[in-house]
């Protein structure tokens, strides 16, 4: 495969209307075919646009973040988390590799802490507004990358 480099505008709206992320009023968001570096369900309609197109997409929870994992809740001591004071809503990495899990702190319940370590939109369609501003050849680094599961 012989991939491509896209830079792209992109607004990011939940299925209230509400805008969770945008792209508008700064440099275009950039991303190479094949390197994981946006959701399946965006890349697949980024390739089949051409330069200056815009289009409304609506990305199911398959395509985006996938579907809300039960498995990935889970109560724990209070004890065992790396830091000291926490609430309902907060979020922290549970490691200091950059990998490590992110988790949302559902709720707490005395010395126990339930945890969730679904991605935020897990579980939800995702509507995008996309424009998509250049796409060209990925350059050799960017190519390499894509190979090895996307840039960091």
């Amino acid at each position: 495969m012989n991939p491509r480099h896209f830079s792209f505008h992109y607004t990011l709206r939940d299925a209230a209307g509400r805008i969770l992320d945008t792209s508008r009023g700064g440099e275009p968001a950039d991303a190479v075919e094949g390197a994981g570096q946006i959701i399946d369900g965006l890349e697949a309609e980024l390739v089949t646009m051409t330069p200056g197109e815009r289009r409304a997409v609506v990305v199911p929870p398959e395509r985006g973040y996938g579907p809300v994992e039960e498995a990935l809740r889970q109560r724990v001591p209070r004890s065992r988390l790396p830091v000291a004071e926490v609430k309902a809503g907060d979020r922290f990495q549970t490691g200091p590799d950059r990998h490590a899990p992110v988790v949302t702190v559902v709720a707490v319940e005395g010395d126990a802490v339930w945890l969730d370590a679904n991605h935020p939109l897990a579980g939800q369609p995702l509507h995008f507004e996309v424009e998509l501003v250049a796409v060209r050849p990925a350059a050799p680094e960017e190519r390499a990358a894509s190979r090895n599961g996307g840039l960091d």
